[in-house]
């Protein structure tokens, strides 16, 4: 699970706080599992309610980056390379919205309409951030390993 809490937070401490927290609740709600579905699953969905929530707390400002690299494209092969530490410390670089819709969307496997109700947003915010996550990453990853677009 601290993986998962360091995904959505910048900070060791914050993700430890989260961590806390979420075991706290497991505790605290675990009379409401319903032997549904794997534990692990609940458990997942307990902490990312509680990620969410911390985050939002710091007044996440869904932004407009220009990116000048919109038509990077990435041989797969070179993905496939990159660890998957490396991805993660490439992901906490993102901008905080950015980082919250990507980790809820691709890694987590919400939807958009449920990112839009947990967050409060638009769904057609949480696409076009998760856009701009994915080409930010791109770029990232480019100039992180001196790769040569054409």
């Amino acid at each position: 699970m601290m993986s998962l809490c360091l995904r959505f937070s910048n900070h060791q401490q914050q993700a430890q706080d989260i961590l806390q927290e979420g075991f706290i609740k497991v505790f605290e709600y675990i009379h409401q599992y319903k032997f549904e579905g794997s534990f692990e699953g609940w458990m997942r969905r307990v902490f990312i309610s509680i990620a969410t929530r911390q985050v939002s707390k710091r007044k996440i400002h869904f932004i407009d980056i220009d990116n000048a690299d919109d038509a990077i494209t990435i041989n797969p092969s070179i993905i496939s390379k990159i660890s998957e530490h490396e991805i993660h410390e490439l992901i906490r670089k993102l901008p905080d919205g950015y980082r919250l819709v990507f980790n809820l969307n691709i890694i987590e496997g919400y939807s958009h309409d449920e990112i839009a109700t947990m967050l409060g947003i638009k769904a057609t915010t949480s696409r076009t951030q998760l856009l701009k996550a994915r080409k930010m990453l791109q770029s990232l990853i480019v100039k992180q390993h001196n790769l040569i677009i054409l």
